[in-house]
């Protein structure tokens, strides 16, 4: 169902513009009269989608009104296949008008830092990490996005202790940022000798990459330490202090980078990193404001909160904010994250647009 109160805003919206998009005196001012044919054309859709949705409706009715009093067998299967046919037609539509209410967020179209990394479970953690890093690297494969790792902690055992990368392409932000929080395993671990199920977890953490505009670091509010970069067991893996951590004093956020051998190149991708986590702060704040008057499900909220279980004995992946469960484990797992994306997506902009 729509709206209706806020239909019937836009609606008053839309013919008041109308009628000043033909006024030539609000031609005089080209700015203005950019504004208001844009906000038009945006209304336009919208009023145009939602006579089609509402034509929809009304032929769905009227076919079922005609069924109840039809004899014919084929035209009642006829009636009935139109209506299938029509009620795809408007799921979809639904959706697109979903879309269309909800408020554009500017950081959607922004590339994004993932930060994944090992919570309790020892090495099963560390080795579930390493799936979920696989499972992202998959899923921006196939969006032909850019991954690029910015630092990482590996285990002996082909695990991460934490590894963070970026994401450029379009709207990664958008797409990637209900992955935050607490994601959850239930599996037998390959050293469990007495096949019991244990319970482990790994934290992620999505942050829009922030650009210079977004966020201004003063120079002075830095301290910055150089170390020798070191691999498993603690062992140096250069001769240089190549490695950097960047810390900000009022804030006291930690970013350490060692994977290039350049201490400029860690440098820059450490302040990247800095700049992302104090914009992904900013939006935090700003949500929780805004949270006080809502009870928010999809998209903001404690980022401990456990948001995924995977179960690997039943094949099973659940979404605890949608209650969305799936048993296509292995595709899942092979970056076919879609299903969960965009049902996530869904309720996101329900939300926004109800509240």
């Amino acid at each position: 169902m729509l709206p209706q109160k806020k239909m019937q805003e836009l609606k008053k919206e839309y013919e008041i513009l109308k009628e000043r998009i033909i006024d030539t005196s609000e031609m005089q001012d080209r700015r203005g009269y950019q504004k208001i044919s844009k906000r038009f054309n945006e209304l336009q859709e919208i009023m145009d989608l939602h006579k089609k949705i509402l034509d929809l409706e009304n032929s769905i009715e009227e076919n079922k009104e005609f069924i109840k009093e039809e004899k014919n067998k084929e035209l009642i299967e006829l009636a009935l296949e139109e209506n299938k046919e029509n009620e795809e037609i408007l799921k979809k539509d639904y959706a697109l008008m979903q879309d269309l209410l909800a408020p554009k967020d500017p950081n959607d179209e922004k590339n994004a830092i993932i930060e994944i990394r090992a919570g309790t479970g020892g090495d099963e953690a560390a080795l579930f990490a390493s799936d979920i890093f696989r499972m992202y690297s998959y899923f921006a494969e196939k969006k032909k996005w850019k991954l690029n790792i910015i630092s990482s902690n590996p285990t002996g055992i082909g695990g991460f202790k934490e590894i963070t990368f970026s994401l450029e392409g379009k709207n990664v932000y958008g797409t990637m940022r209900f992955e935050s929080g607490v994601h959850r395993v239930q599996r037998v671990p390959e050293t469990e000798s007495s096949g019991r199920v244990h319970t482990s977890a790994i934290t992620v953490a999505v942050l829009p990459e922030a650009e210079d505009v977004d966020i201004d670091i003063n120079d002075r509010d830095l301290k910055i330490d150089v170390y020798r970069a070191t691999g498993h067991g603690g062992q140096c893996v250069n001769t240089t202090d190549s490695a950097v951590r960047i810390t900000h004093l009022p804030t006291g956020l930690v970013v350490t980078c060692q994977d290039e051998k350049s201490q400029l190149k860690n440098k820059a991708k450490a302040m990247k990193v800095l700049r992302s986590r104090m914009l992904d702060a900013k939006i935090a704040q700003h949500e929780a404001e805004i949270s006080k008057a809502r009870k928010a499900q999809v998209g903001t909220g404690d980022r401990s909160a456990k948001i995924r279980t995977y179960n690997f004995p039943q094949s099973r992946i659940t979404d605890h904010r949608i209650n969305l469960t799936s048993y296509k484990m292995d595709q899942i797992l092979s970056g076919e994250l879609d299903e969960f994306i965009d049902a996530l997506k869904i309720a996101y902009k329900e939300e926004k647009v109800n509240n």
